[in-house]
């Protein structure tokens, strides 16, 4: 099997005097790839580099085949050509809009903001699917956490990504509403087929969610590439 996950990147950050390498290398057929270590490993810059909202000094990002970066060949897609759908921690949603305007944000071109009445089929059909139908018409301070977070994974999902990013997706939940988020997004995944690749500091998300994990630690890959998710 052709490899889901090929990464070989490289990035030096320096602030206030101090200097984080980063130098992170994998290659994964896992379909659910979890990036698992502490805070500070260097998992959220990885991930940005993957989606291709931060810049590497060097290296190489393939997903699924395709190659999306490679500084050797010249190769820099675009971040909204990759097709890779990306939600970070803490969501992002735009507070004017609603949630079916934040959902249907990804499909309009340039910055105009959906209007309130827009019905759209893939946008509804991913509102039924995180059951956000009853909220559908409410601003994102009117819903609750969970809530919040499937309105980003909607907006995620509409235009039928590549491969979905997930920055500690469950951080800010309670336990009970982790698990249950978990459990849905599992079910999800199963259904759709689609890649994941997700980062955590959480041993129940490596333990739910991982098919393989790549371990982090202060911007390495320790022991130098993926492990077993049982090992974890």
């Amino acid at each position: 099997m052709a490899a889901i996950w090929e990464v070989d990147l490289r990035r030096v950050l320096a602030h206030a005097g101090s200097r984080f390498e980063l130098q992170v290398r994998f290659s994964s057929e896992a379909r659910r790839l979890v990036l698992y270590g502490p805070s500070g490993a260097g998992k959220t810059q990885t991930l940005r580099m993957i989606a291709g909202v931060a810049q590497p000094d060097g290296g190489r990002v393939a997903v699924a085949g395709r190659t999306l970066f490679d500084s050797a060949a010249g190769i820099r897609v675009s971040p909204q050509a990759r097709r890779l759908a990306t939600v970070f921690q803490e969501y992002a949603l735009f507070p004017h809009l609603t949630v079916r305007q934040n959902a249907a944000f990804a499909l309009r071109r340039g910055w105009r903001n959906p209007a309130a009445a827009l019905r759209d089929a893939s946008v509804e059909r991913w509102l039924a699917a995180f059951r956000l139908e009853p909220v559908a018409d409410h601003y994102p301070h009117q819903i609750s956490g969970g809530q919040r977070q499937r309105t980003a994974l909607a907006r995620a999902l509409v235009n039928e990504p590549a491969a979905l990013l997930l920055d500690e997706p469950f951080a800010a939940l309670d336990k009970a509403l982790r698990q249950r988020l978990r459990d849905e997004l599992s079910e999800l995944l199963a259904q759709l087929r689609l890649p994941m690749l997700l980062i955590t500091h959480d041993d129940d998300d490596v333990r739910l969610l991982a098919d393989e994990v790549v371990a982090l630690r202060d911007g390495r890959v320790v022991d130098g590439a993926a492990i077993d998710a049982g090992a974890a």
